[in-house]
């Protein structure tokens, strides 16, 4: 048997609390809904994390650390449809794993002032896909309208029991979004 261990655990807890978080906003969402969630009483869940506050802040954390590992990976790659690419394959296995987490995550984006302490974008969007989300721009609409169909997507594949599969076809989708034309490969059909 596989030994669990308590980062695990609290990733998980932290995963489950913030598709509340992001479904509810920080203000609906109680301390025993949290709790439900995570399959512990209030007291268990205190244990791990002193209150909502704490609970919403290490969820927080956890998506700027996700976004901080996705920075460092494509940091090197100049803006183009490369490191596009790269950031939506990272961003796509991240939400594939951790769903409720990215939801949050996502939350940044069409709900900016949810949370008691915002403090910015838990995507770091301008410094993953050089983009300006403020000035409107097509591009600016295109990644907002990549990520959506990504949360979207991910939510799906989650449900359907089948990430494996959907993974190729939400990049696919997203890329495509984004406006970039795709590379042909050996198992894609010119319609």
């Amino acid at each position: 048997m596989a030994r669990v261990y308590r980062h695990q655990v609290d990733e998980d807890i932290l995963d489950r609390a913030a598709g509340l978080f992001a479904q509810h906003g920080f203000e609906q969402t109680s301390l025993k809904s949290l709790a439900d969630a995570a399959g512990l009483s209030k007291a268990g869940l205190l244990h791990h994390f002193p209150s909502k506050e704490a609970l919403f802040q290490a969820a927080r954390q956890l998506g700027r650390d996700h976004s901080r590992r996705v920075l460092e990976h494509v940091r090197a790659l100049p803006p183009g449809p490369v490191r596009d690419r790269q950031v939506l394959e990272l961003l796509t296995d991240i939400a594939l794993d951790r769903p409720g987490l990215v939801a949050l995550m996502f939350r940044a984006v069409n709900a900016p002032h949810d949370s008691p302490t915002d403090n910015g974008d838990e995507l770091m969007l301008p410094e993953l896909f050089a983009v300006d989300l403020d000035d409107r721009s097509e591009r600016a609409i295109r990644v907002i309208g990549a990520l959506s169909a990504m949360a979207v997507l991910t939510i799906t594949a989650n449900r359907a029991g089948d990430k494996t599969g959907w993974r190729p076809k939400i990049i696919a989708t997203c890329f495509d979004a984004l406006g970039h034309p795709r590379p042909q490969s050996d198992d894609q059909v010119e319609a």
